[in-house]
């Protein structure tokens, strides 16, 4: 029998790394509790292996790198959401439990959104994450968090890595902490423009950038008028990790009329914003909550600790923390960070104990790490472009320069496609067809399979995951649709469902139901990620060509699951993606679908009170965690 690979987390805290790779010369494993190591190749199982550790119980992020070539465990199905670098996530896990374990306790809803922000001039995305009991009372109003990740990261990560919706939902269960909504933007909105900047860099600028005006001007506005929200600065909540610290503090600072609890992890900001430094008494009275936070260990301890003996100076309170035994620099810091200022959030006597007992900034010893331009081009060197979409044809690349061999692998194509390597390890290949069609695709690297490490769209699949091809041009895509309504994607990963409902839906109207089916490992996301069945349904929809409805996405049959929505004129349709080979076909068979259902009458709607908190599997169900 062949040896399996796979990652074992062992009682000792120890974490035995295996991987399968017969062609390799050199592996090693990356993460971020041990460094780089390398493993050796067993002869008996062929498997390469190293067990390091013990490790404190957390998550860690960990790549593996084969013959120079980093990339994610394919054996694991959990991933770090990035624009860059491409890292699988370990747990290990607490005899005792940790603050961010998923529990046996009510579980809020994370809905995924889509808005055009006319600061951008595109459509713009976020998360957004709703008390368990958001549905239960729909007259009660909440205060809202506004959390941005940090350089490089994704809207996702907060959600997939920081945990934040576990870490309130026990906290809320606890009765630790108010109730809230909390939004997690995407800090690099120009990436998601279908003309992006030239360089293709993280956005590092504040305050006159197309992040602040976006978030104050379109997303701010959204969330006000889509959900219920209390809409007064002690009612909001800015924070952030990393950038997203910084982008947090210049516009909480910024719009003290807006804002009156402040969260900064592991970063700092301008110490030039107009009227706030110098008017400490005023600072001081618009202000509930200062929170700062930073390991000691951290490449940013230097400038955060700077800053905090600026506000110091000026006279202006804050509480501080410091760690010591996370990494410095990382999302275990970001994570306990989130603990520690959740339960004060929207809590003025609690805040009010911590800014009294704040301390000042520890004494400047001259040994402090810096954050400087060469740790800058360090950390984010230039980036490789891929895919670049141009007018007649799509250019992939990859930097590998001890590679042999490079290929582009396509499902578009019958069989892979060689590359072609330039002077600086450039391996590049243009594709002049299927320019607007959207398809998974990787790279194979002397006969290993890589995610494009470029890419930051991958299919969430259970094995390897292929990147994803999805030009921004393309009319079924968020980038170009322009100003119209969207619908709101959730996602259930402990029921493994998903669940969409447009953006224009009107009481008395019967919805379209559609169920889409995945494909055997393929995960309940990648119908939306993908195949953008929401961006396909948007679309349609604000064209006239397709009738309000929701989507589900599970591979059950969930109109003969128990209550099945029998109900007069109820029709569930169905589309299998194990009918269609690749995901341009899975699109077009979902557009003629909701084609089809345009010319079907309307059936009656029923007097059933509405669609939710009811509907499929006994409540909690289809579309429960949408609406106002």
């Amino acid at each position: 029998m062949q040896a399996k690979a796979g990652t074992i987390t062992n009682a000792d805290g120890t974490v035995t790394f295996q991987y399968k790779n017969d062609q390799a010369k050199e592996v090693l494993v990356d993460v971020q509790f041990a460094g780089r190591k390398a493993m050796q190749k067993d002869a008996k199982t062929g498997l390469w292996t190293v067990t390091l550790g013990p490790a404190a119980p957390d998550m860690y992020p960990y790549c593996f790198v084969v013959d120079g070539v980093s990339i994610m465990d394919p054996d694991n199905p959990q991933y770090f959401p990035n624009e860059g670098f491409k890292n699988s996530l370990l747990e290990i896990k607490s005899k005792d439990g940790l603050p961010h374990d998923i529990k046996n306790v009510p579980h809020g809803t994370m809905e995924y959104i889509h808005y055009y922000s006319k600061s951008l001039g595109g459509t713009n995305t976020a998360i957004v994450y709703l008390p368990p009991n958001y549905m239960m009372s729909r007259d009660k109003k909440y205060p809202v968090f506004y959390l941005i990740s940090g350089t490089t990261d994704t809207e996702e990560v907060y959600y997939k890595v920081g945990r934040v919706n576990y870490i309130l939902d026990n906290l809320l269960a606890q009765k630790a902490a108010k109730e809230m909504i909390i939004v997690q933007p995407y800090g690099n909105p120009t990436k998601l423009l279908a003309a992006p900047a030239a360089n293709g860099a993280p956005q590092t600028r504040f305050g006159g950038d197309v992040f602040s005006k976006d978030l104050i001007n379109d997303l701010m506005p959204y969330i006000e008028k889509n959900y219920r929200t209390i809409n007064n600065k002690d009612h909001r909540a800015i924070g952030g990790f990393s950038r997203g610290g910084n982008q947090a503090l210049f516009n909480g600072l910024s719009n003290l009329d807006k804002f009156s609890y402040l969260c900064s992890y592991s970063s700092f900001t301008s110490t030039d914003i107009a009227g706030v430094y110098d008017n400490a008494e005023d600072t001081n009275k618009k202000i509930r909550l200062f929170w700062l936070g930073v390991g000691t260990d951290d490449f940013l301890y230097g400038n955060a600790r700077d800053y905090m003996e600026f506000l110091d100076t000026k006279g202006i309170r804050s509480v501080k923390e410091f760690t010591n035994d996370k990494f410095g620099h990382t999302w275990m810091n970001a994570k306990y960070f989130l603990t520690k200022t959740l339960p004060l959030l929207f809590n003025k006597k609690a805040a009010e104990t911590a800014m009294a007992t704040g301390e000042p900034a520890p004494a400047k010893t001259g040994k402090e790490q810096q954050f400087t331009p060469g740790v800058m081009a360090r950390l984010f060197p230039r980036p490789i472009i891929s895919p670049e979409y141009t007018e007649d044809g799509i250019i992939f690349r990859f930097k590998a320069p001890e590679a042999k061999k490079v290929e582009l692998e396509c499902e578009m194509l019958p069989e892979n496609v060689a590359m072609e390597r330039d002077s600086d390890g450039v391996w590049s290949v243009r594709l002049n067809e299927y320019l607007f069609e959207t398809f998974k695709y990787c790279f194979v690297v002397d006969s290993m399979q890589v995610t494009d490490p470029s890419n930051m769209y991958i299919s969430p699949d259970a094995g390897f995951k292929y990147s994803v091809a999805d030009n921004p041009k393309s009319p079924f895509n968020f980038a170009s649709q322009g100003e119209m309504d969207h619908g709101r994607v959730s996602y259930d990963l402990e029921r493994n469902t998903a669940f969409y409902i447009s953006g224009n839906m009107r009481m008395g109207v019967m919805p379209a139901f559609i169920q889409l089916i995945p494909v055997e490992g393929e995960s309940v996301e990648s119908w939306f990620k993908v195949g953008g069945a929401d961006a396909i349904t948007d679309r349609l929809i604000a064209d006239g060509n397709a009738k309000p409805c929701m989507i589900t996405v599970s591979a059950q049959d969930l109109s003969q699951q128990q209550g099945g929505m029998q109900m007069p004129g109820f029709k569930m349709n169905k589309l299998d993606a194990n009918d269609y080979p690749t995901w341009s076909l899975r699109r077009r068979a979902l557009v003629k679908l909701l084609l089809e259902i345009k010319k079907q009458p309307d059936p009656e709607f029923p007097a059933m009170g509405g669609f939710g908190g009811g509907g499929f599997n006994g409540g909690g169900g289809f579309g429960g965690g949408f609406g106002m």
